[in-house]
């Protein structure tokens, strides 16, 4: 290897490094137990809906949806902030539940914590590299998930402490990159204390739908369903469309509530 290549791998090697938050000071060693209960179990599902994801509540009778937005952090894009969809959501007074990547974090420190002491809303746990929740190597739109059940608790834990370390608290739902699951996956979140929490209407496809697919999908929603949108792409269009369906949704008699007020803790 001449001098030149051996520069250009070592800037490339730094490069990477740089996008990957440090590794959180306060780590339970607990997590590594967790995983090696499952080192050896095989999996037998695989996808969204698999079995130990919440995807809806029980709305006891009243008109009630929870909206949820992601964070996903990594690269210019997805370390943005909607601040334009934030601001609507407080001035509208609309509770919700934001499920924040550790990268998003790093990149995003004081918005993070603005957002962490608003009332409004709630922090949940997006994992620390945004990857599919596996625990052998399943990927899902081309990216692969985490490779066994330690990759796994990590990706889990790894997120959880970021958001502990920023804001003293931990987080009681967690949402997987890609929201996919296996099933043996979600069992090791629900050993760290995690609700693993999808959604029954995906509404904005990862920030790719227009302003009207968005109201559509908010429009389609039922009491009891969670909602999926993201936080993440303000060059999306996921603003003007929940903009759009909040005055219809409330017409409609509905009420919007955090995570927290509809599914109990873990035991």
């Amino acid at each position: 290897m001449n001098w030149r290549t051996a520069l250009s791998v070592t800037f490339f090697c730094l490069l990477c490094l740089s996008t990957i938050p440090a590794l959180p000071a306060m780590v339970d060693p607990g997590w590594q137990e967790a995983a090696r209960k499952y080192s050896d179990v095989a999996p037998l599902e695989w996808g969204q809906d698999v079995t130990g994801v919440i995807t809806r509540f029980d709305p006891e009778g009243k008109d009630l949806l929870a909206l949820s937005f992601d964070a996903c952090g990594g690269g210019v894009k997805g370390c943005g902030y909607d601040e334009e969809l934030i601001s609507l959501l407080r001035r509208e007074k609309i509770p919700a539940t934001l499920f924040i990547n550790a990268r998003w974090i790093a990149a995003n420190p004081d918005i993070f914590a603005e957002l962490a002491s608003d009332p409004l809303f709630e922090i949940a746990n997006h994992g620390f590299e945004h990857k599919p929740l596996s625990v052998s190597g399943r990927e899902a739109y081309a990216i692969a998930g985490t490779g066994n059940a330690m990759e796994a608790a990590w990706e889990i834990e790894g997120g959880a402490d970021a958001i502990y370390e920023a804001t003293g608290k931990r987080p009681l739902f967690f949402r997987s990159g890609t929201n996919h699951y296996d099933e043996v996956a979600v069992r090791i979140a629900g050993e760290l204390g995690h609700k693993v929490t999808g959604c029954s209407v995906n509404g904005d496809a990862g920030a790719t739908n227009s302003a009207r697919q968005v109201l559509e999908e908010l429009l389609s929603a039922q009491p009891g369903d969670i909602v999926l949108m993201h936080m993440n792409r303000p060059e999306g269009q996921t603003a003007e469309g929940v903009a759009e369906a909040l005055g219809i949704l409330k017409e409609r008699g509905f009420s919007f509530v955090r995570l927290s007020e509809v599914l109990p803790p873990v035991r």
